[in-house]
């Protein structure tokens, strides 16, 4: 008995292509789409998160004041190998809060920001306060370190700092805006620093030297 039953088409008959493949294929990346997977944060609608902050550390002294940095010298070194050339640096840095404190530091590293990392590390731990006078300071001193000589001159108001390299540095760390200052001896920097560094330590105001003669300042007017 034959069949009078029409047969259906096959499944896929002729290479038919799927109904998701009939999609637009521009919808292919947009973000409502399944096919693209999870969003890991690509592309313009993903989150990266918060940006790091890779601004160097700031020191303060132990009154929590913001320390400035002045860097005074940076010195390279190569030494030479078997590859090539090896270079270090080594960095000196005078730190200071603008209000009478001052230190200095010495650091060495392969690299030039870490090199100024470590001597301003340094130089904020080793903080000396300065006798000053309204800006300047209180009298004439001179003073002497290895080779460096460094003479300071106070100075009237709007003079400013009239001085060079490390001098001029320290002065501006420690708060000085007007003084006089000559470098008489070597040109080594870290002797003319540790030099001013020694001049502005031996300084005295009135009452200290009144203090020492035995006289009140009463009597001294």
């Amino acid at each position: 008995m034959a069949n009078n039953e029409t047969p259906k088409p096959a499944d896929n008959a002729g290479g038919a292509k799927p109904a998701d493949a009939a999609a637009n294929p521009a919808d292919a990346g947009k973000p409502g789409d399944s096919r693209r997977g999870d969003n890991r944060g690509g592309g313009r609608g993903g989150s990266r998160g918060p940006r790091k902050d890779f601004s160097p550390p700031k020191y303060q002294d132990k009154d929590g004041n913001e320390l400035t940095e002045k860097v005074v010298f940076i010195n390279r070194c190569s030494k030479v190998v078997k590859g090539g050339r090896r270079f270090s640096f080594s960095a000196l840095v005078v730190s200071g809060n603008q209000k009478g404190s001052v230190g200095v530091g010495f650091g060495k590293a392969n690299e030039v920001a870490e090199c100024i990392r470590k001597a301003n590390e340094t130089a904020s731990k080793s903080l000396q306060k300065m006798q000053l006078n309204n800006g300047t300071i209180p009298h004439e001193i001179y003073a002497e370190s290895g080779g460096g000589k460094v003479l300071l001159k106070p100075a009237s108001p709007g003079t400013g700092i009239i001085a060079g390299g490390g001098v001029r540095a320290v002065c501006e760390a420690v708060g000085i805006t007007d003084v006089l200052a000559k470098s008489i001896g070597s040109n080594n920097h870290a002797n003319v620093v540790k030099a001013t560094l020694k001049a502005l330590s031996q300084l005295r105001n009135r009452d200290e030297i009144l203090t020492l003669r035995g006289k009140k300042k009463e009597k001294a007017i």
